[in-house]
């Protein structure tokens, strides 16, 4: 066995239906008191009704997060967070939410409790990202890793299928990432090969059954180990493409990763042959070379948009993007070939099946 490096998250878990019901409780046993919570716009009216359970440790809802934590976003945020002088950060949703909270906490310090809504996964890792002038810049730091995560799958119920179908799909992605990451190791290949199977049993489930809460419960829960993979190792081409697609072209994160995690896995379906025949075995499919047509055969059977035109990406982008990633890329177990990673961003764009031409 080789040799390998792990070390554990620092993260309290509450993992249940109806534990959201327990968050005045969880935050006053941690100390926090002075509460600025965290949502979207679109999630205001759940958040004012979580800030009435919440009593007096609700210093104000704050529904201005947006996807990709625009930079002018985020200093207003700490600006916001600082004049109220509270003491807790509680991010209620998805990774927009999330994803300011860690902002605010990468400058002030500020702790952060989690309640998820979504599959995004990022309530469990150190990892942040910040859009500025169409370009994402990401990093890892302590402090933004949440001190405790609050996984309540009836949150979920109302999520449309479509969108828990993609955010599935992201959750999936971080999973399979891990596998041949940089710093992988055999507790976290554990982790990620659940995960994998979890997800791709119960999503097409769910899709057929969104009110079904044994089916979230299991989505949860395979979201909450992709979230660790994520947290524990680095990342590969899939995110690099994926954040460079975002940041650039504001395109929505969720469809993102479920759009290019069958081109990324046919990428590199043949650089680290344990990692891929360890995701073709928990996927059930007979060889690396089928890996990508099947994620993209299990996208069509979750309904999920194939073409990234669709989501709005202008038609030069391809080649913009392919010529990004190779200039700054992330590590990965296959050098970057800028031809061939033109012609699959190209086949996404397009909704076709991943090929290697």
């Amino acid at each position: 066995m080789p040799k390998f490096y792990y070390q554990a998250l620092p993260v309290q878990v509450y993992f249940g239906a109806g534990e959201a019901k327990r968050t005045q409780d969880i935050l006053k046993q941690a100390g926090y008191h002075k509460i600025l919570l965290i949502a979207t716009p679109g999630q205001q009216k759940a958040a004012e009704q979580l800030a009435r359970q919440l009593g007096d440790l609700t210093v104000t809802v704050y529904a201005h997060a947006v996807m990709h934590v625009p930079a002018e976003v985020a200093r207003q945020a700490v600006q916001a967070a600082q004049e109220l002088q509270v003491d807790c950060c509680l991010a209620f949703g998805g990774g927009s939410a999330i994803g300011l909270a860690k902002a605010i906490a990468l400058d002030t310090h500020l702790p952060i409790v989690a309640i998820p809504t979504t599959y995004a996964g990022s309530e469990m890792t150190p990892v942040y990202g910040i859009t500025e002038n169409q370009l994402k810049t990401t990093g890892k730091a302590a402090q933004v890793l949440p001190k405790i995560v609050i996984y309540d799958p009836a949150l979920s119920l109302n999520l449309p299928a479509e969108i828990s179908a993609c955010s599935g799909m992201n959750a999936m992605a971080h999973a399979v990432e891990a596998l041949y990451a940089e710093n992988k190791n055999p507790v976290i290949s554990l982790m990620a090969l659940e995960a994998i199977r979890c997800l791709a049993t119960a999503l097409p489930e769910l899709v057929q059954h969104p009110k079904d809460i044994q089916l979230r419960e299991q989505v949860s829960y395979g979201a909450w180990l992709a979230g660790i993979c994520l947290g524990s190792v680095g990342m590969a081409i899939h995110h690099k493409i994926c954040h460079s697609l975002g940041g650039t072209f504001n395109l929505p994160h969720a469809q993102i990763h479920a759009i290019m995690l069958a081109y990324s896995v046919h990428y590199n379906r043949h650089a680290d042959v344990q990692a891929m025949d360890q995701l073709a075995a928990a996927l059930g499919v007979d060889s690396r070379e089928e890996l990508g047509r099947f994620i993209y055969q299990l996208n069509q059977r979750l309904q999920i948009p194939l073409a990234l035109k669709d989501l709005g990406l202008p038609e030069h982008a391809p080649a913009d993007i392919a010529q990004m990633i190779c200039d700054s890329p992330y590590y990965n177990p296959r050098e970057y070939d800028d031809d061939e990673l033109k012609q699959l961003l190209l086949q996404a764009y397009a909704g076709l099946p991943p090929a290697t031409l």
